[in-house]
């Protein structure tokens, strides 16, 4: 099985809901990072599991979303605590709403909301 991954940063606030986090129900922003991995068993005719620039490129407009928005107003988040894994599953979707992924058996969406934390959601195709 091969994989390809790429991986972004952007700013986005949020506050958590529904419990007594202290601090972290406030809003407040994070420097996010997000990894996009993509699997698949075979490679297409130039050798390439996926085109790089054409998963940058909807990497890209999905973050637009998000990128430096209280993500807690988006509709996306009506009614969830706006976690990170709430957050890996809601851009995973986003993802696949850009069209399809020919020949890929999964794909990955880890964030990271600092250096030690992080979430993933993946699906099996």
């Amino acid at each position: 099985m091969y994989s390809v991954a790429i991986q972004r940063e952007f700013i986005a606030r949020h506050f958590l809901a529904g419990g007594d986090w202290g601090p972290e129900n406030l809003p407040h922003g994070h420097q996010y990072r997000i990894e996009v991995e993509v699997s698949g068993p075979r490679l297409d005719t130039h050798g390439y599991l996926i085109d790089i620039v054409d998963l940058e490129m909807r990497l890209e407009k999905v973050l637009a979303i998000y990128r430096d928005k209280l993500i807690n107003d988006l509709p996306r988040f009506e009614g969830l605590n706006p976690s990170i894994e709430h957050f890996a599953r809601i851009i995973l979707t986003d993802f696949l709403q850009e069209g399809p992924l020919p020949h890929l058996a999964a794909l990955t969406v880890r964030i990271w909301e600092n250096n030690q934390a992080w979430s993933s959601y993946s699906k099996v195709f």
